[in-house]
């Protein structure tokens, strides 16, 4: 930078050495911008080499990186590898099922492992099923199911998500269960099972499950497994229930109050199948129904065509996801014991409560005849199984009378002295309560309210008209 001539001495000497050190600070900021630049390539090269000596490190491991598997869903699954029997780290398998090797032991885990499951029918209830029964160990597993993954199917399937709307269920599951135990051998079948057509997709299975909507496919499933010696757990109706304390497993010969178990009962009396398939169902009285199609459905002419086979429902049933999940979780549970080895032989069957149903029965009928003082005592009018509905379904096992508690000793009684004894006049109290109402209400005379108050026989005259609004369902 040329100075000029006018400056004295000492503006010289300072402008010199404010160019001196201008230049010196464009030096030092060059080299510090070279030494990172420097730096940062050996960086990058370094992990570079790291990352592929990692990557080469784990090869056949069995394990990806997010990265990984995200490139593989954009490519469909393509290339992954396949895993043969023996080949993936049988120490990663047994860490991954080490809860149930503490609780079933060996013999049976290995019993459980070499397992062929078949499920067909892969929605809210099979897809929780097939889950459970591969995150338990199960070695071989076949999904059948003909329907695609919808939008409002994801509130209640076990894996299916957004991406797979779509696209068959099973393929869905197929992708997910993999993810899970890729050791497994996860095989599908696009398609309806149907008599005369999928027998032998259920050859050589340990199991079936039997998680079927439409019933004609269902029972023709069940006769066919029942008479082949197959063995075969059934879901009965999931749907329009919410109250998961009434779900239970028995025998479909000892199931009551669900419209789709009575139904697939009686078909199978008829095909020589009285009993001998266990299922699961529930004992709650459904609280909505199948909801009406839209007018504009009606309006276009034939509805036929709404449905995806001939003989299946049009209309839907409401279903609130937890219910399916139950249901699946519960047949699951009962297979994977009875692999194991270890059958689940003493599960409490509510139906099975005949024996109290009887006494109460029996009590209400032996008070009767002491009231009317009869020689002999009269025909039932009443059945064990209509004092059960009602003690459980309409009073849920409790007293009549306040605080309503579940008594450790129940007395079954008529409630209205002038009317006769049918389900809408009984009531249940305990000792001290039914003594008071015989005496006071039954013989005497005296009235309900003058005996219990207002607040009780309010409450019974709602549980009396709630009685007689269900039976008038379940008589059609």
């Amino acid at each position: 930078m040329p100075i000029p001539s006018s400056l004295t001495l000492p503006q010289t000497l300072v402008l010199t050495a404010f160019a001196s050190a201008i230049a010196t600070t464009s030096v030092i900021l060059s080299y510090q911008a070279l030494k990172r630049e420097h730096y940062t390539e050996k960086l990058k090269k370094q992990v570079g080499e790291d990352v592929e000596v990692w990557e080469q490190s784990r090869a056949g491991s069995g394990v990806t990186s997010p990265e990984e598997r995200a490139e593989s869903r954009a490519r469909g699954e393509k290339g992954k590898k396949k895993w043969e029997e023996g080949e993936f780290d049988e120490g990663l398998i047994r860490e991954q099922l080490t809860r149930n090797y503490n609780f079933l032991g060996e013999e049976s885990m290995a019993l459980v492992r070499k397992s062929y499951v078949v499920v067909v029918g892969c929605g809210g209830v099979g897809s929780w099923c097939a889950l459970m029964l591969l995150r338990s160990g199960i070695g071989r597993l076949l999904l059948i199911d003909f329907d695609m993954t919808t939008l409002s199917s994801l509130n209640r399937h076990a894996s299916a998500t957004l991406e797979d709307v779509g696209t068959p269920k099973v393929i869905a599951m197929q992708k997910h269960l993999q993810s899970i135990a890729p050791w497994a051998r996860i095989e599908v079948k696009v398609g309806l099972w149907k008599k005369g057509q999928g027998e032998s997709w259920l050859e050589g299975a340990d199991w079936v499950v039997d998680a079927i909507d439409n019933i004609d496919t269902k029972v023709d499933l069940l006769t066919h497994c029942y008479k082949t010696g197959i063995k075969v757990f059934s879901s009965m109706g999931a749907g329009a229930k919410r109250d998961p304390t009434r779900v239970q497993i028995a025998d479909i010969s000892n199931t009551y109050e669900d419209p789709l178990a009575r139904s697939v009962r009686r078909r199978l009396r008829l095909n020589g199948v009285p009993s001998g398939i266990p299922v699961v169902y529930s004992t709650e009285i459904p609280s909505t129904k199948l909801l009406p199609l839209p007018e504009s459905e009606f309006q276009q002419g034939n509805i036929t065509h709404l449905q995806p086979f001939d003989d299946f429902r049009i209309r839907i049933l409401p279903v609130l996801g937890p219910l399916p999940a139950i249901f699946g979780l519960n047949i699951s549970l009962y297979i994977l014991l009875s692999l194991s080895n270890k059958p689940l032989i003493d599960q409490l069957e509510i139906k099975n409560r005949s024996k109290l149903y009887k006494s109460l029965e029996r009590g209400l009928m032996e008070r009767e005849q002491k009231i009317k003082k009869s020689l002999t005592q009269d025909k039932n009018s009443i059945t064990h199984e209509d004092v059960g509905f009602v003690f459980e379904e309409i009073y849920h096992g409790r007293s009549t009378i306040p605080p309503r508690i579940i008594l450790p000793k129940t007395f079954c009684i008529r409630w209205d002295g002038k009317e006769d004894v049918k389900e809408d006049n009984i009531v249940f109290m305990g000792l001290k309560d039914v003594e008071i109402h015989e005496k006071e209400c039954l013989r005497e005379g005296r009235s309900l309210e003058d005996v219990w108050g207002k607040e009780v026989v309010d409450y019974v005259e709602g549980k009396r008209e709630e009685i007689r609004r269900v039976l008038n369902c379940r008589r059609g």
